[in-house]
């Protein structure tokens, strides 16, 4: 995904170091055009359901797996569940301390979801996620 352009990110944590880290990295990047975190993925799913992107806008959604309420594998499929003009501007990867290998294998059956990332997030892997 080689950009010229700016991209939105969403961070998905109940963690708020985790957020807080994830923020930081994104930004260092210098190509984050906004930034938001929720603590909560039902928040974040109300968030992406009522918002409406431009054409040209494109937001990369960075969901944490464990997490209380509903967590990030509910979230994903609630999120498949929205309209395509909603999903076709977003895209998943999850992130996660498990080395769980259910986990590992349920992550590849959502089409939505990009790739399985190891937390905390790093700048290595965010720099090979930006240039996919």
């Amino acid at each position: 995904m080689v950009q010229t352009k700016k991209l939105h990110f969403i961070v998905i944590d109940d963690s708020k170091l985790d957020c807080f880290i994830a923020e930081k990295i994104i930004k260092n990047t210098g190509k984050s055009e906004s930034i938001r975190s929720f603590l909560q993925a039902k928040e974040a799913l109300e968030f992406v359901a009522t918002s409406h992107p431009d054409e040209q806008s494109h937001t990369i959604i960075l969901v944490d797996i464990q997490m209380p309420v509903m967590n990030g594998f509910e979230f994903v499929e609630a999120f498949e569940a929205l309209p395509t003009h909603i999903t076709a501007h977003y895209t998943i990867y999850v992130i996660s301390s498990s080395i769980n290998e259910n986990d590992l294998n349920r992550v590849h059956n959502y089409s939505s979801v990009k790739q399985f990332l190891n937390k905390p997030l790093n700048s290595n892997s965010l720099t090979i996620l930006l240039q996919q």
